[in-house]
């Protein structure tokens, strides 16, 4: 009789076990997971050196148009720009190719907590500057990791993906 207890017991704890780490895994897998797509502005136009908000010049609207091609295939819920006209215009083309409105954001206030519930589970387009834009990726990571872009540079994509806690850059540089 006792062995009989004690192998009942023993299977129990067993199932026990088993429950125990298949809520584990389903718990991991059924986490919300954001996706932010973050790059700088296409190329602008430095005809005046005293014009603080130039629109784009003719290789950046190419290069708008090249992101809204990158940017085809992939799923995007929201575009974000700071109130800049070469920002607006970068996000532009991939907009209008998805249908999307383009919103603005402040780039003195990065990844609020508004911000971050306004997202969350969402593949999100941030367009911003050569400082905003690795600022940006920093308060997201919560670590000062990447320094500004070169002012040379316009082809700089940074991928977060944020899963719970967890959080994931990958760094592409896209002609």
């Amino acid at each position: 009789m006792q062995k009989i207890l004690l192998s009942a017991l023993i299977v129990l704890l067993f199932s026990s076990c088993k429950e125990n780490k298949k809520e584990i895994a389903t718990s991991t897998v059924n986490e919300v997971s954001t996706t932010y797509y973050l790059i700088r502005h296409a190329e602008k136009d430095r005809s005046d050196s005293t014009n603080q908000n130039p629109e784009l010049n003719a290789q950046g609207i190419e290069r708008a148009q090249n992101w809204a091609a990158y940017f085809e295939d992939k799923k995007i819920d929201q575009i974000y720009a700071t109130d800049y006209k070469r920002t607006m215009q970068t996000a532009a083309y991939t907009a209008a190719s998805k249908n999307l409105m383009i919103q603005s954001y402040d780039p003195s206030n990065l990844y609020t907590d508004d911000f971050k519930t306004e997202t969350k589970g969402h593949d999100v387009l941030i367009v911003g500057h050569s400082n905003t834009t690795p600022q940006f990726v920093n308060a997201i990571i919560g670590e000062k990791k990447y320094p500004d872009i070169d002012d040379s540079e316009n082809g700089m994509l940074f991928m977060v993906t944020v899963t719970g806690n967890d959080k994931n850059v990958q760094i592409f540089t896209v002609d």
